[in-house]
């Protein structure tokens, strides 16, 4: 097992477009041409007139841990599908994007090369080094939109401003809806700081339903096979007799290794059921393990957005269609892709609401701290960052959507089960983080 890392993230301690100028919300992914390196067009923001809109979008790639292609390459189709239809206002909407790579030290260039070229947010990100990169925005007064949600400084930084309640509200989700369907829960999860806090939020929601803890596994996140962690959650799962339990796998994009272990193992425990949420799984995951015959199948699973094949993500298909067809970067399904979309949304809305004003990073967060409610076509609750105080009690001031959806794999796909939402806030305020 390798080291565990502590330069990495810190999770959670305590703690559709409209009709019009709506379809140029997208162009804020936008910048048609870009450039190697960090992906980035240099451009002007601020002011008025006709000046550029300039907004950046990072995430890791080709690093082979937990990386997030679609995000950035989502934004830039959605920018060129709204610079084409005539940009915002008549504004050009240009999109700086960087390549993150997990690393501290890189997230950390590409947030200065936000503030060196006047960004009016970053949008839509995924970043596990919070620490190294929201100092520099917010000396800058640069807001954070859209973020994965998965450290801490999400959900209590002043210029952070989430669309989701990232890896808590999965996990204490999850823990609730295994707690009426399960036996013993064995839980798999990265040994970093990260994960530390997986093993409270999913306790939390077992606990709610009446369950006792899930046994806890540390695994390394960059292992090739997990078969002695599968033989140890196997055996876990099987304690109680007459009471088939449920293997938690939470290993991000490790999670098929996983698994590819699990199947092989499985047989001589056929009862046992798997569990995981989304980001750890995705419909593209389950088609390439075997679909209905591959080690999903039955799997329960948590999300923060209604399934892939919902009406109410037709217009981002749409984007995706028009803008970056054959592109295999973007997968509509994918957590992180579809986190974008609703980040540029938001952003879109709070660009309307602007007018002919001027546009800096001040104003976009004047708007969004002024009480601005944000619809995303029914694909969240509608959205306004005003302080709840009873997760702001929970150690998540800035968390405005405590909502997931709960889904199982059936007959090889993601189906959401259940009555739309679940709202999980009496959980997390029951979590135990300290």
């Amino acid at each position: 097992m390798t080291g565990r890392r502590r330069n990495g993230s810190r999770f959670l301690p305590r703690l559709l477009p409209r009709p019009g100028r709506a379809l140029a919300a997208g162009a804020l992914a936008a910048c048609a041409p870009l450039i190697t390196g960090c992906g980035i067009v240099p451009g002007v923001t601020g002011g008025s007139g006709d000046d550029p809109i300039t907004v950046m979008t990072w995430a890791p790639e080709s690093t082979g841990a937990d990386d997030k292609p679609g995000m950035p390459a989502l934004a830039r189709a959605y920018g060129r599908w709204v610079n084409t239809r005539g940009g915002i206002d008549g504004r050009e909407l240009r999109v700086l994007t960087c390549n993150e790579r997990n690393d501290s030290v890189a997230v950390a260039r590409c947030a200065r090369r936000a503030v060196e070229e006047k960004a009016v947010a970053v949008v839509g990100s995924y970043s596990q080094h919070t620490d190294s990169f929201l100092n520099t925005l917010e000396s800058a007064g640069i807001p954070y939109i859209g973020g994965y949600g998965i450290t801490n400084d999400e959900f209590t930084s002043p210029l952070s401003y989430p669309v989701n309640g990232g890896q808590p509200a999965l996990l204490a989700g999850l823990g609730r809806a295994l707690a009426d369907r399960c036996g013993p829960v064995a839980l798999v999860r990265p040994d970093t700081i990260a994960g530390d806090q997986l093993p409270p939020l999913l306790d939390s929601g077992l606990a709610a339903g009446g369950h006792g803890r899930a046994g806890d596994q540390r695994a390394a996140e960059d292992a090739t096979a997990y078969d002695d962690h599968v033989r140890q959650a196997l055996r876990r799962a099987t304690a109680e007799p007459g009471r088939p339990g449920c293997v938690v796998p939470a290993l991000g994009d490790r999670t098929p290794v996983f698994m590819d272990s699990f199947r092989r193992a499985r047989t001589d425990f056929p009862e046992v059921r798997t569990a995981t949420v989304l980001g750890s799984v995705d419909q593209t995951t389950i088609d390439a393990s075997g679909g209905a015959s591959g080690p999903y199948e039955g799997a329960y699973a948590t999300g923060w957005y209604p399934q892939a094949s919902d009406e109410r993500w037709d217009a981002m298909k749409e984007v995706i269609e028009q803008e970056a067809f054959g592109d295999t970067r973007i997968d509509p399904a994918d957590a992180g892709v579809q986190t974008t979309w609703i980040a540029y949304t938001v952003l879109h809305r709070v660009l309307d609401t602007l007018g002919g004003e001027e546009v800096s990073a001040d104003a976009v967060t004047d708007a969004l701290d002024g009480g601005l409610k944000v619809s995303t076509g029914g694909l969240t609750p509608t959205l306004q960052w005003k302080a709840r105080q009873e997760l702001a009690a929970a150690g998540f001031p800035r968390m405005v959507n405590a909502d997931v959806t709960q889904q199982v794999v059936r007959d090889g796909r993601l189906v959401t089960v259940g009555q739309g939402f679940t709202d999980t806030t009496e959980t997390l305020q029951a979590a135990d983080l300290l």
